[in-house]
């Protein structure tokens, strides 16, 4: 199985950023975490992260037709107003888990929306950097 990991803005900046809410581990152990999961899974998993919605559009659209098989997007702050990535997200067919760090929903009211979550399979939250690991085994059992 391939999968793809998508990560907005912000999220390289893990271990940095409000300590308090995203803990103090950096964007270098999550995507290790992940990795780790992968090799013991058996499967692929590409890792991207880009501080611009642009490339983060174009690289849902290369996934098209890239053979990726179900994605895992924290879209950071996109979540709550991103029409157009929502909108790339929506023309492929594969699963999407959106997976959120912190609890959006416990936080302020502007996060408490997501645009994207409607067109994903699923969504994690609040769950720390293991919710990557748990949308990894909801891709797999699908």
């Amino acid at each position: 199985m391939k999968l793809l990991v998508i990560n907005g803005p912000n999220l390289n900046f893990l271990g940095i950023r409000e300590k308090s809410v995203y803990g103090t581990e950096d964007y270098g152990y999550l995507k290790s975490l992940i990795q780790e999961k992968a090799i013991k899974e058996n499967i692929t998993v590409d890792i991207f992260q880009s501080n611009s919605e642009g490339n983060i559009i174009d690289r849902i659209q290369e996934a098209y037709y890239d053979g990726t098989q179900g994605i895992i997007i924290n879209p950071g702050a996109f979540t709550h107003y991103s029409y157009a990535i929502r909108d790339a997200l929506a023309s492929l067919t594969v699963p999407i888990i959106e997976v959120h760090i912190s609890n959006i929903h416990k936080r302020e009211e502007f996060r408490h929306n997501s645009v994207t979550a409607p067109v994903c399979t699923g969504q994690i939250v609040g769950l720390g950097l293991k919710g990557y690991l748990f949308a990894i085994d909801a891709l797999l059992s699908q």
